[in-house]
């Protein structure tokens, strides 16, 4: 286990701001991650386990024990002529992974495409885009328990997974971590292209019968388009979730803005775009110093090079506070906020 003290964060989160960390050691093994749980100086110190580092916000330094997840590994675990069962290291890039099962035709995972982060990261945010989301293609992880040192297994409905959530960002969190995910992958998969602009996209390439690559590629192209790579211009991606609303708060607020988008949810509820309230409230584009609000994405916060956690902080609950007023309707962060 080798120890480094002072380390700046700026190259292993992709807001890219100038953060240390008083002590930081890097797990590349089930193994090592135990010795590292095991030992005094994580048991005496806070300490925050990293994975891809595009979900999260340092506000100051860390006075504590940061430990980069680099488990790899992609192993078949079961095989059928239908679909295939991969066990997948919670260090993985989550878009490596993508791009290994869309060029073997494993199907499931393809409207995923592109986003940052690890493996490991997935089940606890149930990430999702386009239309999928982690729940629909999951079948089980393994996460290694804090306290005991002991490896658990977690099946689909242990995780309760959520809109951007999991029991491990509730109960559980700091609890356990996952170590490895494993994933149900079909071979002959029936594409999702339920969201209008990857219909769009393939019918400006006169795609009609599109394969998951197709839609993977569309998806690229979509995300490309409107979100800002992180390795020139920092961000998380999207700041704030979606919120949901009564149907008839929606319908209150449609009478005053006609144009405000909204998805039916099965208990009678709508989902509002995040994005739109932001810039309907005249957020979008706005700079203040080194940071600001992306040009092209309302919901992406962004670093343009010496900005400070602290700075972006503040610029997201200022805009909290403005929609708030104007529309009566919380945002609730979708990046962890250390």
């Amino acid at each position: 286990m080798k120890i480094e003290e002072n380390k700046s964060l700026h190259p292993y989160h992709t807001f890219h701001l100038d953060i240390r960390v008083k002590y930081f050691t890097e797990a590349k093994s089930v193994d090592e991650l135990k010795e590292i749980i095991n030992s005094e100086i994580f048991k005496s110190n806070s300490h925050l386990i990293l994975g891809g580092g595009s979900n999260v916000l340092f506000t100051k330094d860390f006075e504590g024990l940061v430990v980069k997840l680099s488990l790899p590994g992609v192993q078949v675990r079961e095989e059928s002529q239908d679909e295939v069962i991969i066990k997948v290291g919670a260090g993985v890039v989550w878009h490596e992974l993508v791009m290994q099962c869309v060029a073997k035709g494993w199907g499931g995972i393809e409207n995923l495409s592109l986003i940052p982060g690890t493996v490991g990261a997935a089940p606890m945010q149930n990430i999702g885009a386009y239309g999928v989301e982690i729940k629909d293609v999951f079948h089980s992880l393994e996460a290694l328990e804090v306290e005991s040192g002991k490896t658990r297994t977690f099946n689909n409905n242990e995780c309760e997974f959520g809109y951007r959530e999991s029991v491990f960002k509730k109960g559980l969190k700091d609890k356990f971590i996952i170590t490895s995910v494993t994933f149900v992958l079909q071979k002959e998969a029936k594409v999702n292209t339920t969201y209008g602009a990857i219909n769009e996209t393939l019918a400006s390439w006169n795609i009609e019968h599109p394969t998951i690559a197709d839609v993977s590629r569309a998806v690229i192209h979509i995300r490309q388009s409107k979100l800002p790579n992180p390795d020139e211009i920092g961000n998380a991606g999207s700041f704030f979730k979606n919120p949901t609303i009564s149907g008839e708060t929606y319908e209150r607020l449609r009478n005053e803005y006609s144009d405000m988008p909204g998805y039916p949810q099965e208990d009678g509820a709508m989902k509002v775009p995040a994005g739109w309230l932001i810039e309907k409230d005249g957020w979008k584009g706005k700079t203040i110093g080194q940071i600001g609000v992306h040009k092209n994405q309302a919901l992406v916060l962004v670093n343009y090079g010496n900005g400070s956690g602290h700075d972006i902080w503040e610029l997201a609950q200022q805009i909290q506070a403005s929609v708030k007023k104007r529309f009566g309707i919380e945002l609730s962060a979708e990046v962890n906020i250390v």
